[in-house]
């Protein structure tokens, strides 16, 4: 790994997160936000990937030093994430990034659980302007999308039993509703974690190549 971990302040509270800077020292900043197995290497091999295309990428803990290995357990610790905490983080996260940021606005993306954490990341900073969702789902977090600051990408599966290919539309209306810009994709034949090259029973290498191709050209398009 290329990065390292740093500590965050949140509101009272403290968390760590990975942090992966570019060679040039600082480009414009990313949160990114873990899927339901913590903060694991596959979440700060994607703050490197970042890195190395020149942004500034970091990924708080939201679970606070605990990981999964198993479904099950991942399960638990999803359904059981503190919404009142997450929220602290995310701000402190936010603020932490704008120190270390080229840009004064940032971008935040996250993977299944992390994908809906953006959304809501993007509702409560109006700093980050620009946000990109992969299949994310949580049911205890509703973000408010009169509260986005920027336009948001969608990157969906279609073959996905958790966040269907109509709740990808649903949230693409809802977000267009609300008076906001979104662009929202679903990949046809491939299974939600398509990105997590981690997981081979999921992973898709063409889908997640053109979504990488995607998030990195909307990044840069609207975190100048």
């Amino acid at each position: 790994m290329a990065g390292k971990m740093v500590e965050l302040q949140a509101n009272g509270t403290r968390t760590s997160a990975y942090l992966a800077t570019p060679a040039a020292g600082a480009g414009p900043g990313v949160v990114v936000i873990q899927e339901w197995w913590g903060l694991v290497g596959h979440i700060k091999s994607v703050c490197d990937r970042f890195a190395a295309e020149g942004f500034t990428a970091l990924a708080p803990d939201m679970y606070h030093g605990k990981i999964a290995t198993e479904p099950d357990a991942a399960e638990k610790l999803f359904m059981a994430l503190n919404i009142a905490q997450a929220e602290k983080d995310l701000r402190g996260a936010a603020r932490y990034l704008l120190d270390h940021s080229s840009t004064k606005k940032l971008g935040a993306v996250g993977f299944c659980m992390g994908g809906q954490l953006a959304l809501f990341a993007a509702t409560l900073n109006p700093s980050i302007g620009a946000c990109v969702n992969f299949y994310g789902i949580h049911p205890n977090v509703k973000p408010d999308y009169s509260k986005l600051s920027g336009p948001v990408l969608g990157l969906f599966a279609g073959n996905d039993a958790y966040v269907t290919p109509q709740v990808a539309r649903d949230t693409d209306a809802a977000i267009k509703k609300a008076g906001k810009r979104s662009e929202f994709h679903v990949y046809p034949g491939v299974d939600h974690a398509f990105f997590n090259d981690e997981r081979p029973g999921a992973y898709n290498k063409p889908a997640a190549e053109d979504a990488w191709r995607r998030t990195l050209a909307f990044f840069r398009q609207h975190l100048p």
